[in-house]
């Protein structure tokens, strides 16, 4: 990602709010140096706030031909202090003139370099005096960026084979600098007018509508967009294409667009009526009109990340945003929906309110992943999304749960630690926690305060303890619109039963003090309950997976407990604030289940009889428990195992109720937990306890996988576990699964790909047809000629896991090249390639080779970059392979790469791993051992 290297200073404060002295002046200790050997005048990575932008004009005119740009930026300052300094940022991009404009005339301004900290420092001979307003222009230009961030080059090929492309931006987190000089930090919000020249062939989009084209000299267009709102730098952006595209206005009168390729148009519709439906229900859920007069949404051929939220043009993979009625999966609509309902989100939470920095990451990403599933729960009911938000805190607590996890909240300062903060920890703990607080306040009361939150913060930039000053005492708000019928309902009727004051009693409700427990202190609690009568012991302390307890020391966290028993349905709660505590059940029972349907970011052990309970529970009548309650029992006694507080054995005495399960939850975790076992095994040579162990859980399924239909048809949540299931059976050789997909893949093979498939079951028909070469071969033709990104998708997934080396490696340098394949996807086959038992060699052969390539292409610290990092090692468990990761990794510099979070995960998982295999091995294979011979018992 970088040509110049990015170090850390963290012997360096951070600069003050006042910035009245330039830090080198009267020092003479580490002075950075300009690039023409002068001393620069700002020694900190963070911009010093002695002046601020005010308004942006920008032309930029890009050449597709050359693969360049030239720009001219003139930015309206603000001077809070007197300064002769005006410090900001460019990278990469070579400064031709600047001037300052100021009342008395226009003067040149010198101009310094300092490419570590991607800073410019403009010199004035005058002094620029606080309280005035001043502009500078700077002429610039540059090549379109070789990553997908910044300004950068995308192609594509239509069906005739003749490329195209096209231009597009990525700006978020640090990239608008690589595009024009500005103060790109996030607090640095301002008003941009933008100008894109263009050849007549093409056509631009960017933030706001179109005013005006005008005619250029040599054939020449210029297209003139009308002045944005105030926003931060990275949510600018622009697209010069010669896309098509379809609109419709929302209830509210916004006009919302979806671009794509001419040839994929026809793909759009379902995006176009989801944005508009989405669109017109945050307008009314947050109670504060889109302030923009359009919203465009653009299908992106090449793009690395999943969707960016830039305001009024969100910008997608194709993947993420086209969807073919006849081609295109449940998962896929269930993907797309709630994609556009993220960036959606965002004009509101992220766009409208800002972090003030990047360490309140979360605020931004947690809301709009939280907001996905609110959304979407209302409106596309039919989308069960209610059934996959469990997965996402799952997702989290795996990261969460290793001692080089973060806080949500966390303190970062160079581009590389901001890249990392867009992980699994800000968007899914982010969206769990506050899922958590919703439950604990009510939603009615949780609605309220968020949109008090948004009012009171528009175009303003926030910390977490904005959001928890909004959320504490929210009936006394005084500046909620009075209009707003169901909260004065809400605030008139509620009484001590009701909020979150049926938590505890006699203490005035501390947001603050609760949630800071939550986003200050990394990992989450294990809350463990022994039942003795009626008295319910508690304790809590950090859950880590790892041999040294003392990191588990020191941790408190406030715990909205939740519990129901077997005398009575009703959800008790109880606020946790001590290292220990005790209940009283009004009677004895048969058992407690505490976390229901798991709201709560936390996970139990059931010690004493407790375990014995549950599973006697669900062996005879696990439709007593919610499908979240089992899937997160199954979860949390797996987990268990890995910390000693459990034995397998108990862990897989549960799990032998899975022969009875139905629901997509509680299935894909029973999977979940269960599939990484014999995964372990597939990277060492333990073939007969390996095959055991796919044996044991093909028998737990088989009933289930018996039952599925080779169709389209049933819900949502049916026709997603109906792809798994058969997918599971196909993969492990299940007899009656292999020779129905052969069958069907064989069938469509005659036909040439013109065979309608039922779509649900692709992806089982593909992986058993991409086992011979010959079938492979097929697979790769119709997936260079295909338009519909789905099918593509799943051709790709289950080419990677061929048996077939020669093709795996063969596919992973073709995504590297990025002509037949795009290298967007690499990172995605490299991780499938990784899990392949045939192919986690050449997987981690092929990131240590090209690992240079790869982190400049995908960026240090990016999520992309840490994918590759962990997908590819995280199921190694000797300590031979550790070393080998430790050696190449450890042989690193800091430029590429080995102050990464995510080698420090690798590390821990890996050890996790050994630890967990030295530790349970023999009493997995006395388990199933036992098992087997008591079946052979039964049957004879």
């Amino acid at each position: 990602m970088l040509a110049a290297p990015l170090l850390l200073l963290l012997f360096l404060p951070f600069p003050s709010s006042s910035g009245a002295q330039l830090p080198n002046e009267g020092q003479a200790q580490n002075v950075p140096i300009a690039t023409n050997g002068q001393p620069f005048p700002w020694d900190r990575m963070r911009l010093p706030k002695t002046v601020s932008p005010l308004h942006y004009d920008l032309t930029i005119h890009p050449n597709l031909t050359t693969l360049d740009f030239t720009g001219v930026v003139r930015i309206q300052l603000e001077v809070h202090e007197d300064t002769s300094t005006i410090v900001l940022h460019a990278k990469q991009l070579q400064i031709s003139s600047v001037w300052l404009l100021a009342p008395e005339g226009v003067r040149p301004l010198q101009v310094l370099e300092y490419p570590r900290f991607h800073q410019l420092a403009l010199l004035s001979d005058r002094v620029l005096t606080k309280g005035r307003r001043y502009e500078v222009q700077l002429e610039f230009a540059a090549n379109f960026s070789a990553s997908f961030h910044g300004f950068y080059k995308s192609s594509y090929r239509t069906s005739s084979g003749e490329v195209r492309v096209l231009a597009s931006t990525q700006f978020e987190a640090t990239f608008a600098r690589l595009a024009f000089p500005c103060f790109d930090e996030p607090a640095f919000k301002a008003n941009f007018t933008i100008r894109i020249i263009r050849e007549p062939r093409h056509i631009s989009i960017s933030n706001m509508p179109k005013v005006k084209t005008v005619e250029l000299p040599g054939g020449l267009l210029e297209d003139h967009f009308d002045t944005t709102v105030k926003m931060s730098t990275y949510l600018v952006a622009y697209i010069v294409s010669d896309f098509l595209s379809v609109s419709k206005t929302t209830r509210h009168g916004v006009k919302i667009s979806v671009y794509a390729v001419p040839e994929k148009i026809d793909q759009t519709s379902y995006a176009l009526d989801a944005a508009v439906k989405l669109l017109d229900f945050y307008d009314d859920y947050f109670d504060i009109p889109y302030p923009l007069p359009k919203q465009d949404l653009a299908a992106i051929p090449d793009f690395q990340s999943g969707a960016m939220e830039n305001w009024g043009l969100t910008t997608y993979r194709e993947t993420g945003l086209l969807f073919d009625p006849d081609k295109s999966s449940v998962s896929d609509k269930l993907g797309i929906t709630k994609v556009i309902a993220h960036e959606l989100a965002h004009q509101w939470f992220g766009n409208l309110v800002t972090m003030e920095w990047w360490n309140d990451l979360w605020l931004n990403e947690g809301f709009a992943k939280f907001m996905e599933f609110i959304s979407l729960d209302i409106t596309y009911p039919e989308l069960q999304v209610d059934d996959f938000f469990l997965g996402k805190c799952f997702e989290a607590m795996e990261v969460d749960s290793l001692s080089s996890s973060h806080p949500v909240s966390t303190p970062v300062e160079n581009p590389t630690q901001i890249q990392e903060m867009f992980d699994d920890v800000s968007y899914d703990k982010g969206a769990c926690i506050l899922n958590m607080l919703r439950d604990f306040l009510t939603p009615e009361a949780f609605e309220i305060g968020i949109i008090r939150y948004l009012k009171r913060y528009s175009y303003q930039n926030t910390v977490n303890s904005h959001l928890w000053e909004s959320l504490t005492d929210v009936c006394n708000s005084d500046d909620l619109d009075e209009g707003r019928m169901k909260h004065k309902e809400f605030c008139s009727k509620r009484d001590l039963q009701s909020g979150a004051s049926k938590w505890y009693s006699g203490d005035d409700l501390d947001v603050r003090a609760i949630m800071d427990t939550w986003t200050l202190q990394e990992g989450f609690p294990l809350v463990t309950v022994e039942v003795r009568g009626r008295e319910v012991s508690l304790s809590q302390e950090r859950y880590l997976k790892t041999d040294d307890q003392s990191l588990t020391e020191g941790f408190l966290w406030q715990i909205p407990l939740t519990y129901m028993t077997s005398a009575s349905n009703i959800i008790h709660r109880f606020l946790l604030k001590t290292k220990t505590d005790v209940l009283y059940l009004p009677e004895e029972v048969d058992w407690v289940k505490f976390n229901v349907d798991m709201s709560g970011y936390y996970m139990v052990h059931y010690a004493g009889e407790g375990w014995n309970s549950i599973i006697k529970l669900l062996q005879y009548n696990h439709t007593a428990l919610s499908s979240n309650d089992r899937a997160s029992l199954i979860h949390n006694v797996f987990q268990l195992v890995s910390t000693e507080k459990v034995r397998l054995d108990t862990a897989l005495e549960l799990s032998l109720y899975l022969s009875k399960e139905t629901e997509v939850m509680a299935v894909t975790q029973g999977f979940g937990e269960l599939v990484p076992l014999y995964k372990l095994m597939e990277k060492r040579d333990m073939a007969a306890l390996e095959n055991q162990m796919k044996g044991y859980i093909v028998d737990l399924f088989r009933g289930l996988i018996g039952r599925q239909e080779w169709t389209d048809s049933g819900s949502v949540s049916e026709r997603v576990l109906r792809s798994y299931l058969l997918l599971f059976g196909c993969v492990r050789n299940y007899a009656p699964c292999v020779s129905k997909a052969t069958e069907l893949f064989n069938r469509w093979r005659e036909s040439d790909g013109t065979m309608s498939l039922p779509v649900d079951i692709t992806m089982a028909v593909f992986v058993v047809g991409a086992r011979t070469p010959e079938g492979w071969d097929f697979l790769f033709e119709k997936y260079s000629s295909s338009l519909q990104m789905s099918v593509k998708s799943r051709m790709k997934s289950a080419m990677a896991v061929s048996p077939l080396q020669d093709k795996l490696k063969w596919m992973m340098q073709q995504s590297l090249l990025g002509e037949v394949m795009k290298t967007q996807d690499l990172p995605n086959v490299v991780v499938s390639v990784g899990r392949n038992p045939r192919g986690y060699k050449l997987a981690w052969d092929f990131l240590r080779a090209n690992w240079q390539i790869l982190i400049k292409k995908f960026d240090l610290g990016s999520n992309t970059v840490s994918s590759m990092v962990t997908g590819v090692t995280s199921q190694y468990s000797t300590r031979e392979m550790l070393d080998e990761v430790r050696s190449f990794f450890g042989s690193l510099t800091e430029e590429s790469g080995s102050e990464m979070r995510c080698i420090r995960q690798t590390y821990e998982t890996i050890e996790d791993n050994i630890r967990w295999m030295d530790n349970n091995l023999p009493l997995l294979q006395a388990w199933l051992d036992k098992r087997s011979h008591k079946i052979v018992h039964e049957d004879l």
